[in-house]
């Protein structure tokens, strides 16, 4: 449950950051404060994943990297309380 949550806010911080890039939407205060709230919530768990890889450019791969990672680890889990 919680990881779903998690990778929802990340393909929302994605959706919102290339709506923003191609002026597809205005900045407006309620859309640049959810915005940052999801930054700031995600950051802690983006920003070593974002230093370990090499810079792509304008393209950030660290969430697809993250949403990859999480799913590894809850089949593995779900691997080990199956087998016990």
């Amino acid at each position: 449950m919680i990881t779903s949550i998690f990778v929802m806010l990340i393909i929302i911080q994605f959706i919102i950051g290339l709506l923003f890039a191609f002026n597809v939407v205005g900045r407006n205060e309620f859309l640049m404060g959810f915005y940052d709230a999801i930054n700031r919530l995600l950051e802690p768990v983006l920003r070593p994943i974002r230093n370990l890889m090499p810079n792509t450019g304008a393209i950030d791969f660290s969430p697809l990297v993250v949403i990859i990672l999480l799913q590894i680890i809850l089949i593995v889990l779900r691997n080990i309380i199956m087998s016990v």
